[in-house]
């Protein structure tokens, strides 16, 4: 990779980063995503230093938001969050996002169908026309073959390699097959029993998505809550 690009990435994914972190206001419960564009997030509110309250969807991101000072909690003090903010690995237009390179997507799923608001935050390069694979699944350890031989109908589905298992214990996998209508697509896929979640994202969980461009961000509206 060019290293001038990468340090662009990085840079466009720290404004997306502070632009979203300025929503945070003392008194609110956040929830924290996982992944590369939340440790931008998590510096921002460090500075911002608000009197929030957070629940992380894996234990790096716990880890490294304790070690920054902000208060995090366990989830089950909380029935809903006024506002989550996470990344993704992939946005279309219509809202829909794939989203799991970092192997927490079932915890960040359940953590934006909880917020009243869920704010996406990427960097220039996520943004694309149509979805494409892969798509992170995450399955039961239990039975994992013979969840694998009946997911062989909905498409190609391998172990991700080199994964460790979910913040839960499960087994991150890829489905490597066509992603032509995400609605049904995740439909085929949450049917298969042994799946536990997988990683497409409807746009009715979106409300905003954060792009950062350069040194200035796109904000786009979702048809999500909020």
């Amino acid at each position: 990779m060019d290293p001038v690009a990468e340090v662009d990435v990085e840079h466009e994914k720290a404004v997306a980063a502070r632009a979203a972190a300025a929503l945070v206001e003392d008194g609110m419960t956040v929830g924290l995503g996982t992944g590369s564009t939340v440790a931008h997030l998590l510096d921002a509110l460090a500075v911002r230093g608000v009197a929030a309250r957070y629940v992380a969807t894996s234990p790096r991101t716990e880890e490294r938001a304790r070690s920054l000072g902000l208060a995090v909690e366990p989830f089950g003090s909380h029935e809903h969050f006024d506002v989550a903010i996470d990344g993704a690995d992939q946005v279309v237009p219509e809202g829909w996002l794939v989203k799991g390179g970092g192997a927490a997507h079932t915890r960040e799923k359940v953590v934006a169908a909880t917020a009243d608001r869920f704010v996406v935050i990427v960097d220039s390069t996520k943004p694309v026309p149509a979805l494409r694979p892969p798509v992170p699944l995450e399955l039961l350890a239990f039975g994992t073959a013979s969840t694998l031989r009946r997911l062989a109908a909905v498409g190609p589905v391998r172990v991700r390699p080199g994964a460790g298992p979910s913040p839960d214990g499960g087994v991150i996998c890829d489905y490597l097959g066509a992603v032509e209508d995400p609605g049904a697509l995740a439909g085929a896929l949450g049917s298969v029993p042994g799946v536990v979640e997988h990683g497409l994202f409807p746009p009715g969980l979106v409300a905003d998505v954060v792009i950062g461009r350069g040194d200035g961000v796109e904000w786009r509206r979702v048809a999500g809550p909020g």
